[in-house]
């Protein structure tokens, strides 16, 4: 948890009370966040499914990202209570699906436009 007197908690607060996009690259900034959307989307709506695609996400990180992306209302999780041990499930919002399409569209155009230089030189 970062101090909110902290220059960079207040240069980040200024720039999301700015734009909302900058709010929402800070969210997607943060590692395995769009991997988690993604694996959603494909149809891996249980944690142990999630975890499984995605082998090398901590169980911390894996739910920490999914309580960011539910509190940002992109996915929803269902719970099955009556059943023990309790189930639950998740699925993207129409938010949720919105982004993935555009960032669908980013990946494309990433891997159509972007050329990093060549690491082993």
């Amino acid at each position: 948890m970062r101090k909110t007197s902290s220059t960079n908690f207040l240069n980040q607060a200024y720039l999301e009370e700015k734009c909302a996009l900058n709010e929402l690259i800070y969210l997607l900034s943060k590692r395995w966040i769009t991997e988690v959307l993604f694996s959603i989307e494909e149809g891996n709506n249980r944690f142990s499914s999630l975890k499984e695609d995605l082998r090398y996400i901590s169980d911390n990180i894996l739910a920490d990202r999914l309580k960011l992306l539910e509190q940002h209302k992109l996915i929803n999780r269902n719970g099955h209570t009556p059943e023990v041990p309790s189930r639950v499930e998740y699925t993207l919002t129409s938010t949720g699906h919105s982004l993935s399409e555009l960032l669908d569209g980013m990946c494309q155009f990433a891997e159509k436009n972007i050329h990093f230089p060549d690491k082993s030189s």
